[in-house]
């Protein structure tokens, strides 16, 4: 229990689908993280479909190991993890599936795992974080994405996929004093549109000042505005990959980062820290024939649970 399929004992593409061949069980239990997908895109704004993300990532995920020579830790010889399958949403109506989306996330918490949650697009955060805040309090935010998502409605309306960290701010749900926004970038509505992110306190590095100071002064940089024991939670946006890593994404942008920038940074960040959570978003499969999204999305979201790893093997209690 815990622990994936042998990929020596049966070939990867054997067996139903689940994230890393992890056992699917709807009980976390005892389990140190569970993956939780969220098929939802009602508050897309561009190219819908990433409510396919979940089933496309896991079919990606297949191809992964349990060991991560970067960081030496076999994931499976310190933590244990199950797929939960998906939350049950209504497509089509926002409110009452971020009520079931909180309700799925709280169980996994309840459970004592950490939440690794696939989307679906980024209005799905605002409901996890409601969940993770009700259990651990407000995070820090590490928030890597091409947009800043802080706008404040759209076409009057209070929810949508760029409006998700206003509200979290709004509702005390992050610390943005120890937060950071990393590979902001591409066209806005106005000069302003960033004006409320950096008055509360974030710290937001545009893509085009990350490529200036490198990943190393940006880690440092992330790493020095979380205080001792504040808990931590990841947001990773599909689009901080540049769109030649990433075409399979609801709303791409250019000028962006690689797939070894975007490891490298969960990577040097992640450990050490009190991690409580962590999604990955706006995977569309439909726009990328060859894949390449997905597994760079499986792929993240290996390198965030070989630091949940990592960080039980160096502090196992």
């Amino acid at each position: 229990m815990g622990v994936p399929v042998n990929s020596l004992a049966s070939p990867r593409f054997c067996g139903v689908r689940t994230f890393q061949r992890l056992p699917y069980s709807a009980d976390c239990s005892g389990n140190d993280f569970a993956v939780l997908g969220v098929p939802f895109d009602t508050a897309t704004s561009y190219r819908p479909g990433c409510r396919f993300g979940p089933a496309a990532i896991r079919d990606a995920s297949s191809i992964l190991k349990s060991y991560h020579s970067v960081l030496d830790v076999d994931i499976f010889e310190h933590c244990q993890g199950v797929d939960a399958g998906d939350v049950d949403i209504i497509p089509g109506y926002l409110d009452e599936s971020f009520e079931r989306i909180e309700a799925a996330v709280a169980g996994v918490l309840d459970a004592g795992a950490v939440p690794v949650i696939m989307g679906g697009d980024h209005s799905i955060t605002l409901p996890e974080l409601r969940a993770v805040a009700k259990r651990h309090g407000p995070v820090a935010l590490l928030h890597f994405d091409a947009h800043s998502d802080t706008g404040d409605d759209f076409f009057g309306k209070p929810y949508n996929h760029g409006t998700t960290f206003h509200w979290a701010i709004e509702e005390g749900l992050i610390l943005p004093e120890q937060s950071t926004q990393a590979g902001i970038r591409g066209p806005l509505y106005s000069r302003s549109s960033l004006d409320y992110a950096k008055g509360k306190g974030m710290r937001v590095i545009s893509g085009w000042e990350l490529h200036d100071i490198g990943v190393d002064e940006t880690i440092r940089i992330m790493r020095e505005r979380i205080r001792p024991e504040t808990p931590v939670f990841v947001t990773f946006d599909i689009d901080f990959l540049d769109a030649a890593y990433a075409p399979g994404t609801g709303t791409p942008e250019i000028g962006g980062f690689t797939t070894h920038e975007a490891l490298k940074l969960i990577l040097g960040v992640c450990p050490g820290q009190r991690l409580v959570g962590m999604d990955l978003v706006e995977v569309l499969p439909d726009t990328d024939s060859a894949g390449i999204t997905s597994f760079a999305a499986a792929g993240i979201m290996h390198a965030f649970l070989a630091c949940l790893a990592a960080n039980k093997k160096h502090n196992p209690s």
